[in-house]
């Protein structure tokens, strides 16, 4: 029995990463008779003779959306410009990542496409104050330094640079990369699957890219954890949801030391989560 970690998925087959060499395996039928579904990053055991996948380690956390298991940080990747930065989506997949206990981090890109960097440079340093790790797509030293040995997805929406950055870490790899549509300010899919790369002492996954996130897997306590900033003021009202509440102490700190965007997205999430939940009445 060999041990290794599934690298990417292509139907029904299973590549699996085992002593430096990559091996195509097959699923074991037990696991289809009980409906499991290995992950890219799952971690196996298999048979060095047939290649079939014998045993799947428990993760220590998964991602739904991208399918990924055992990640250490999920990176996001945010264009600036073309396709336009959206803090929205930045904020949600903020959320969703550290619901499911995975760390944050976020690589800027297109940086040098903006005339004026006065208000990048403010949502730059204020993301890096809340101790998420973040980068511009060309401090690639940097980024080496800090990621060794992590295992870490990337994620975001198509087009804003996902593919290029790996490219970037690691020249050989040669992954494709398209322009965005200039109609619809968005990218064109180039990544088709979830594939686990081993780039110099860490591991980092591609992923097909989306545009949009829904929040009906969480709570309202889920999305407020999202907002870590809240927490450093203390409320006057024990379990205040800062939304229209005279005397909230975080409330009081909007645009001043909290992000004007950060609170509009959390009021945004607070209404979805909101508006989910009366959909899920009104269908029982």
């Amino acid at each position: 029995m060999l041990k290794g970690r599934i690298c990417s998925i292509n139907s029904t087959k299973y590549f699996v990463d085992a002593n430096g060499k990559t091996y195509d395996c097959i699923l074991r039928g037990i696991f289809r008779k009980e409906k499991i579904t290995p992950f890219v990053g799952d971690k196996v055991e298999f048979n060095e003779l047939n290649h079939q996948i014998m045993k799947i380690e428990n993760r220590t956390n998964y991602l739904e959306r991208p399918k990924i298991a055992n990640v250490d940080y999920a990176i996001i990747i945010v264009s600036v410009k073309k396709p336009d930065l959206d803090l929205t989506l930045l904020d949600k997949l903020i959320v969703n990542i550290t619901s499911s206990k995975i760390k944050p981090a976020i690589v800027f890109t297109k940086v040098d496409l903006l005339e004026d960097k006065k208000e990048f440079n403010n949502i730059y340093n204020y993301y890096q104050d809340l101790n998420i790790p973040v980068f511009i797509n060309d401090e690639i030293k940097r980024f080496n330094e800090w990621a060794n040995n992590y295992t870490m997805v990337l994620c975001g929406q198509t087009g804003a640079g996902k593919s290029t950055f790996i490219n970037k870490l690691d020249t050989s790899l040669s992954l494709e990369t398209n322009e965005i549509s200039k109609a619809l300010n968005r990218g064109i899919h180039t990544t088709r699957y979830v594939s686990l790369y081993k780039i110099n002492n860490f591991y980092l996954a591609d992923t097909p890219g989306f545009s949009s996130l829904d929040l009906n897997s969480l709570s309202k306590e889920d999305i407020k954890r999202g907002f870590v900033e809240f927490s450093q003021y203390d409320c006057k009202y024990k379990d205040c949801d800062h939304l229209n509440t005279d005397g909230c102490n975080v409330i009081e700190k909007i645009g001043k030391e909290i992000l004007q965007s950060r609170y509009d997205n959390y009021c945004k999430f607070i209404k979805e989560s909101n508006e989910n939940i009366s959909k899920l009445f009104k269908k029982r």
